[in-house]
């Protein structure tokens, strides 16, 4: 194994960053040290190596909508299924669109995004307790959310700008996941993906009282008050406070200490680029044990 060095947050190890070896390549990816420890998932979290795609899209761009070349797409992909040990038919994609639409999925939908054509629209959020199902979300800036029932083996994995955020789409998966396989929030281990960091993103006055409005009594906690109209907004502290309000388990969330915008040669970043840029992917599958 090969690391790269990270600008982080804190020198908290939550993140490993693991250099696979394939024949043509080597793709580092980013894999949870809490996610793995359930022994129940495969996953990871793109950065920008691996890949063959160029220019802006440089190199393991995971969109087919941005411009980019879609056989470089589709090797990019080739590569990440090689890893994931499962077929590029495996993938299931979401279709995002800043909802907080979460639908279950199986071996059925196999394929949809990649290989096969999306039956479906708005959807930020995927559940499934089938293995041999990769989950897929895309992400430039905003917030993955891994989620990994232990008792009942099922996943969740969800797509959380602010608009997901202030929508509470973390408490939203919990509750899909509930109502498709009886999941209760203590059973879960959650992790909060790579994103854009408090110091980085700035939002304007009307969005910063949507969250004052919602995240009532933990203003401070999430807000910095600029001046202006201006305000930094903390992602990952709001969606911690959406998680640990649905019953998650403190000792059972981790989450993340890695920015994509302070990260932007390494990790694709709306904001960094002025979005002029291709789309990092994360993904999950359940082990066949």
């Amino acid at each position: 194994m090969q690391y790269i060095d990270f600008k982080t947050k804190s020198d908290e190890k939550i993140f490993s960053l693991v250099d696979h070896r394939l024949e043509e390549s080597s793709v580092p990816l980013l894999h949870f040290k809490k996610l793995d420890e359930t022994g129940l998932v495969r996953h990871c979290f793109t950065t920008r190596e691996g890949g063959v795609s160029k220019d802006i899209y440089s190199t393991m761009n995971l969109s087919f909508t941005r411009g980019d070349d879609e056989k470089s797409v589709m090797e990019n992909y080739r590569r990440i299924a090689a890893v994931m040990k499962e077929d590029i038919t495996a993938f299931v994609c979401s279709d995002q669109t800043h909802t907080t639409n979460v639908i279950r999925v199986g071996k059925a939908e196999r394929g949809i995004g990649i290989t096969k054509e999306k039956p479906y629209t708005d959807v930020d959020g995927l559940v499934t307790n089938e293995p041999g199902v990769v989950l897929s979300t895309f992400y430039a800036d905003c917030v993955p959310l891994f989620f990994v029932d232990t008792k009942n083996k099922a996943i969740g994995l969800s797509h959380s700008g602010w608009r997901g955020t202030v929508g509470r789409m973390g408490h939203k998966t919990l509750v899909k996941m509930k109502e498709e396989y009886g999941t209760c929030p203590e059973d879960v281990v959650v992790a909060i993906g790579p994103s854009i960091c408090q110091s980085c993103y700035e939002v304007s006055e009307d969005v910063a009282y949507k969250f004052i409005e919602e995240f009532e009594g933990f203003e401070k906690e999430i807000l910095i008050d600029k001046g202006n109209g201006k305000y930094q907004l903390d992602l990952w502290k709001a969606n911690e406070i959406v998680l640990l309000q649905s019953g998650i388990v403190k000792e059972n969330l981790a989450v993340t200490n890695i920015c994509t915008c302070c990260n932007s040669k390494l990790l694709f970043s709306h904001r960094a680029s002025a979005g002029k840029r291709g789309n990092l992917g994360a993904f999950m599958c359940l082990v066949d044990n």
